[in-house]
């Protein structure tokens, strides 16, 4: 009979056989994150309901502060399992990180690890974050990588566009790199839909095509979400 983890044994079943991040370290990294998002801030979520309630499935996130990240985590109504770059992975933010379910990611290469790892999440049925445009910047989707295309052609997982707004509108008077203590943050979840033309082709001219739809989609969510949202 398989044992269940002891408290504090979550870092010990980060992976599976394969290397590939359990859903228990993600579930457990979306529990931190409720209580931290909504202990600190004041989430406003809407349109959850529209992210598939199983299967495979990406969430395209866009960036513009380091908070974005852990309030979808917070927030979404599924554990996430986030691309994350591998500098972040330093001290002890490496064990926790992997201990909930999170994968490192080299951006200066095309890290077969990391790529081995996102595509076991979507194989086994679970939700992978990404931030398309690759780091943290104006949060507009103005400049998209070919990751996230590459990961929705090859899986066939529907995409969620997600728009976070409000972490940069003011800074807090106690750490001025976080947003004020308290204050509200919007996140905007939107229609799923499929980045492939259905030839199922992976050909750089296909992601290619596949990435100039996909920023049309997340573009179009986060005009849409600043138009309700008034942000």
């Amino acid at each position: 009979m398989r044992r269940h983890p002891c408290r504090g044994e979550a870092g010990r079943e980060v992976t599976a056989a394969s290397g590939t991040p359990t859903l228990h370290g993600a579930a457990v990294g979306r529990g931190i994150g409720i209580g931290l998002m909504y202990g600190l801030w004041k989430p406003r979520v809407l349109g959850a309901w529209r992210v598939p309630a199983s299967g495979p499935v990406i969430l395209a996130v866009n960036h513009s502060h380091n908070i974005d990240g852990p309030m979808l985590m917070g927030t979404a109504p599924r554990p996430v399992h986030f691309l994350i770059k591998k500098e972040a992975f330093v001290g002890p933010l490496d064990p926790f990180l992997r201990g909930i379910g999170q994968l490192k990611v080299d951006r200066t290469s095309a890290d077969r690890t990391a790529i081995t790892q996102a595509l076991g999440v979507l194989e086994n049925g679970g939700v992978l974050g990404i931030f398309p445009e690759g780091t943290r910047g104006e949060g507009d989707f103005a400049s998209l990588r070919a990751g996230l295309a590459y990961f929705a052609v090859r899986s066939g997982a529907p995409i969620v566009p997600v728009a976070v707004m409000g972490s940069t509108e003011r800074r807090g008077r106690l750490i001025s790199a976080l947003p004020p203590l308290r204050s509200g943050v919007d996140v905007v979840f939107g229609d799923p839909f499929d980045a492939g033309d259905g030839s199922g082709l992976r050909t750089r001219k296909a992601l290619d095509e596949a990435t100039v739809r996909i920023q049309a989609r997340l573009t179009s969510h986060l005009e849409n979400a600043r138009r309700f949202t008034g942000r």
